[in-house]
């Protein structure tokens, strides 16, 4: 019964792409930069080759890796969540997600309004943590609605949930992504409830992404079709709008990401399990928290034991990235960057090393090709050169 565990390391980058420069990026480098934090330590991926890909420059590498590793370049044009996800279950895109820097047109906020019945502050790119800080209070006092955006393709509405219960703004949520169509058709529109005080206010643990369907069929598509089962875990099923998902539950963050990763590996299935942990951009890429990114890697690799021994004789074990935020630059905004692919399981030929790849679709080739699974995808399987021999 052959399982596939691919676990996305939210915005865990290694290193500037060539055409970083391009966005803003030139020098970004995540990993790097994470392991200047306190107390920064990650053994057991050093040990399956992390610090062994080509371009990295920390860490010790082993003399022989126990894993597959290889960096990833991104074909599509993007850096954000949905394109860097999309693009690793096979769906390349060539054109990017639309941005507003200056905010979003009168059309489309006043279309918000009508649907809502609320007005409409903030309409700038804006720090999801201080946006509700800056206009928490006004919102208290008029009702309406804060919404933001930031370098990625995303509109975001916050609400104090006193005011907008969680379930309404879902409902605003709904009515904006029917609205952000076309030349508006940002990549998600996000939920982003809070609670507390005046100068005190805090996000809640009850955010929800809302996202376009990707535009063709998914490697998560390919394997449903087979009959075999796609299990997502955190807000995976978000980034796919639900497409081509069996089973899925939400996580309140890392650890409750890697537990219920677990309860997965125990359950009989054939199929993917498909994991995004978020904590490494939300809580520290975008808050410039270096040493909080540095003991979110710490504890994931401490973690990594357990994930280890739940593999099963036929489990492959995959950990990646969708894309950078470097923790050290100036820029809170996520950044272009190569990313790690980093594999265990007792199916692979250890101490593989597979150079630069030109695509992060390689991976969901790669997947459908050890499943058996039949359909093409962009990208080329890596399976003829990792399995054991």
């Amino acid at each position: 019964m052959k399982r596939v565990f691919l676990v996305v390391l939210d915005s865990f980058g290694i290193g500037a792409m060539p055409d970083a420069a391009d966005f803003g990026d030139e020098g970004s480098n995540t990993l790097a930069a994470a392991s200047r934090g306190a107390g920064f330590s990650m053994p057991s991926m050093g040990r399956l080759g992390l610090f062994s890909i080509d371009g990295v420059t920390c860490g010790v590498p082993p003399e022989m890796p126990e894993g597959v590793y290889g960096r990833l370049a991104e074909a599509s044009k993007g850096k954000d969540t949905t394109t860097g996800h999309w693009e690793i279950a096979g769906v390349v895109s060539p054109q990017p997600m639309p941005t507003f820097p200056g905010g979003f047109p009168p059309e489309l906020l006043e279309q918000l309004s009508r649907a809502t019945g609320r007005g409409i502050l903030c309409n700038r790119p804006y720090s999801g943590t201080a946006v509700i800080q800056d206009y928490g209070a006004e919102h208290l006092r008029t009702g309406d609605l804060i919404v933001y955006t930031s370098a990625d393709s995303v509109l975001q509405i916050a609400a104090h949930e006193s005011v907008v219960p969680v379930e309404t703004l879902y409902e605003y949520c709904r009515a904006a992504r029917k609205i952000c169509r076309g030349p508006w058709a940002v990549g998600r529109v996000i939920a982003r409830p809070f609670e507390g005080k005046p100068g005190g206010f805090t996000r809640t643990v009850r955010r929800h992404d809302f996202s376009l369907e990707p535009p063709a069929p998914t490697m998560l598509d390919r394997i449903l079709d087979a009959g075999q089962s796609v299990l997502a875990v955190g807000k995976i099923h978000d980034i796919f709008a639900g497409k081509g998902i069996s089973e899925f539950v939400y996580t309140t963050g890392n650890a409750d990401g890697i537990d219920k990763t677990l309860d997965y590996m125990d359950r009989d299935f054939e199929g993917l399990c498909f994991t995004n942990l978020v904590d490494f951009d939300m809580l520290y890429g975008h808050r410039n928290d270096v040493d909080g990114y540095a003991a979110a890697l710490t504890y994931l690799d401490g973690r990594l034991p357990e994930i280890l021994e739940r593999l099963r004789p036929e489990d492959l074990l995959i950990l990646t990235a969708d894309h950078g935020c470097d923790p050290a630059t100036p820029s809170t905004d996520h950044s272009r960057e190569y990313v790690p692919l980093v594999m265990a399981g007792a199916p692979l030929q250890p101490g593989v090393n597979l150079g630069t790849r030109q695509t992060f679709a390689d991976i969901g080739a790669t997947v459908l090709d050890y499943l058996g699974v039949p359909g093409s995808l962009a990208g080329a399987s890596f399976w003829p050169q990792i399995q054991k021999r």
